[in-house]
């Protein structure tokens, strides 16, 4: 099989679990070059990572010394990336499937697309995990986003990154380090700004394995908070209504502080909170699964979280303004 003329990129870090197998199928498709960038791994992913690396040519690893994935991808492209039309970002929290590569490269070709998307499907191992994935693979969860639901193909203004064409990434000037999360969604606005297009397609996707705790999953929705509000302070951006719905649950849970003036107060995040708990319920009863009725709760805990991190944000923002006009 001939080599497939891609540069492939895995931003990770303490992916021990995942990276073998990750590249022992990256491999079977040939890519001319798969280059790990590791944000500081304490576990076995640098050492597996080194011995593939000896046996297979094609992959390198390269020392992230910034830790974050956007930072990984950038030097990657920098330093690599003048020898490829385009690169394919593979998050190594993940599954694909075995003719993903030449699937999306195919893709960009008959499509002229500057950059190809892709949908996600959301599984998990273990309890939580399944109820999890159960939580974002709904709308309660997701928010009808377009990459986290099955597409016959369509032109979109974001989705989840995969191949992009490396020229028009520099001419952007790729991820902007400054984002914590949702740097891709940054990203693809100036993308589109600058008149590139962005194709979700609907011949491949990715499987996608959600963080497997309670503390680690508010994390993680909390720093897609931040990254949300610091898009919409950097392009004087207006949330969406889908965003809005759970970037108001912060607000609401400080209203029920004024419950002693009066109790209606307290309506909006109870009805908020009795909502999620009951689309849980009704997912388990459709489900067939008394894990899922954890998924009502789980989707409460994203909101919440996705909420805090963006009041968070806004809160820093205004006051650095105020401190910075005195």
């Amino acid at each position: 099989m001939s080599d497939l003329n891609v540069l492939v990129i895995i931003p990770c870090l303490n992916e021990e679990a995942h990276i073998e197998k990750l590249l022992m199928q990256l491999i079977s498709e040939s890519p001319k070059l798969i280059v790990v960038a590791d944000g500081g791994s304490n576990d076995k992913t640098v050492e597996i990572v080194n011995q593939y690396s000896k046996k297979y040519p094609s992959i390198k690893l390269i020392n992230n010394h910034k830790k974050i994935q956007s930072a990984g991808i950038n030097q990657v492209v920098k330093e690599y990336g003048n020898n490829f039309e385009y690169f394919i970002r593979v998050d190594a929290h993940g599954e694909y499937p075995c003719d993903f590569l030449k699937t999306l490269y195919d893709e960009a070709l008959a499509i002229k697309a500057d950059s190809v998307v892709i949908s996600m499907d959301t599984f998990g191992e273990s309890g939580f995990q399944k109820a999890a994935a159960c939580a974002q693979n709904s709308k309660l969860g997701n928010g009808g986003s377009a990459h986290r639901n099955n597409s016959d193909g369509k032109w979109v203004i974001h989705g989840h990154h995969a191949l992009m064409s490396v020229d028009a990434f520099e001419k952007v000037g790729g991820y902007d380090e400054s984002f914590v999360a949702n740097e891709d969604a940054e990203l693809d606005f100036r993308i589109t700004a600058a008149g590139y297009r962005i194709w979700l397609t609907g011949k491949t996707k990715m499987k996608y394995f959600p963080r497997s705790s309670l503390n680690a999953l508010f994390v993680q929705y909390y720093r897609y908070g931040v990254g949300r509000a610091s898009n919409a302070l950097k392009h004087k951006q207006i949330p969406k209504i889908r965003q809005l719905i759970p970037l108001s649950v912060f607000p609401c849970l400080l209203m029920c502080l004024l419950a002693p003036i009066s109790w209606l107060f307290t309506f909006p995040f109870i009805g908020w909170l009795s909502i999620c708990l009951g689309y849980g319920t009704l997912l388990a009863l459709k489900s067939r699964s008394l894990t899922n009725l954890l998924s009502g709760f789980i989707a409460a805990t994203m909101h919440y979280a996705w909420s805090i991190g963006f009041c968070n944000k806004l809160a820093k923002s205004a006051l650095n303004s105020v401190v910075g006009k005195s």
